[in-house]
Order: structure tokens, then C-alpha cells, then sequence
């Protein structure tokens, strides 16, 4: 069996790539730290945005791993430019997985960068791993292994989340593992 923990970063100041953890984001890391200390975590992978990597620094640094960056864990863009009625956008991707706005990226392509990590780790020697990413990517991840996963469940995610994706030769699962 595989162990991907799939972590949303913790609270940041703003939605920039070099967007800072606040203070409060900078305390969450080292409970998450904490948290993961005991799962014999051999790899991890952070979206390149600072507020990606600030979480997980404490845990890598505590276990002596380095950090690998992926690109195809970045924030999802939804489209080129600020809409007053960006969540009924959002909304709408999880409904129809090719709907790409101008400037955007599509849900299924958006999936399918992030399924390629996830594949990548499914095919390495690491046995627990952690994968640390961006809300809406996240949330598309999940909705590949299990279909019922959408809009709400997005919603509800917290700053920082925690999913344990468990993957054996027949089957995969996930839990919510973080309690905010």
C-alpha cells in the first residue's frame, strides 16, 4: 500500500504566487509539522508558491527531506481577470469539466496535471508521501477518485487540510484526516 497525504496550505496573505503565510499560517505549518511527524513521510512535492512550500518547510526540515517544486501543483486559474461572479464560475467547472473560461484553464486539464504528480509518486519507491497544493487543485484530485466530490466539498476545505489518499493494486481511497 501507498500513502499520499494531500495537504492545502496553510493561511496566507493574499492568492500571489509569493504571497506570505501570516502569522497565523506560520503557526499552522508547525502543527502540521507535528501532526505529520509520525507518518513516515519519504517525499514530499509543494506547489512552487511560497504559501505551498512555507507549510511544509517545518515538516522538511524536522525530517531532513528536501522539497520537491512541480509546476503542475499550482493554483488552478480560472480565468484571465477579477468576475464579480467567480464561485458560480467555479460552480459551473465542477458540472462540466472541459468549460474553460478565456485566460483559464479547464477542470479536466487542471486534473490531469496534478493526476501526472500523483502517478509519478504511485511509481516511485516512496511509500508515504506528501503532496502539498492549492484549494480547487485539490478538490479536482479528489473528484478524479471519486466523482461525487464538487463545489461544496471545495468549499469546505480549510486552510490548512489534510487528506490521506491511500492506493493499493485494486482500489484507492480517501479520508479527511486534518480537523480544523
Amino acid at each position: 500500500m501507498k500513502t499520499i497525504y494531500l495537504v492545502r496550505h496553510c493561511q496566507a496573505e493574499g492568492q500571489e504566487p509569493d504571497a506570505p503565510l501570516t502569522a497565523v499560517g506560520i503557526e499552522q505549518a508547525q502543527q502540521l509539522a507535528a501532526f505529520l511527524a509520525n507518518k513516515q513521510i519519504e517525499g514530499i512535492i509543494s506547489s512552487p508558491f511560497e504559501r505551498a512550500y512555507r507549510t511544509i518547510s517545518p515538516l522538511a526540515d524536522a525530517a531532513a527531506l528536501p522539497i520537491k517544486l512541480d509546476e503542475r501543483l499550482t493554483e488552478r486559474v480560472l480565468l484571465g481577470q477579477n468576475h464579480p461572479d467567480w464561485r458560480e464560475m467555479l460552480r459551473q467547472t465542477y458540472e462540466d469539466m472541459d468549460l474553460c473560461y478565456e485566460g483559464g484553464e479547464s477542470s479536466r486539464t487542471a486534473t490531469n496535471r496534478a493526476v501526472q504528480v500523483v502517478t509519478e509518486v504511485l511509481n516511485s519507491s516512496w511509500k508515504n508521501a506528501v503532496i502539498v497544493s492549492h484549494g480547487n487543485l485539490i478538490s479536482l484530485l479528489l473528484k478524479h477518485l471519486d466523482q461525487a466530490v464538487g463545489f461544496e466539498e471545495w468549499e469546505a476545505l480549510s486552510n490548512p487540510d489534510v487528506y490521506e489518499l491511500s492506493f493499493t493494486d485494486a482500489a484507492s481511497s480517501f479520508k479527511r484526516i486534518w480537523m480544523p
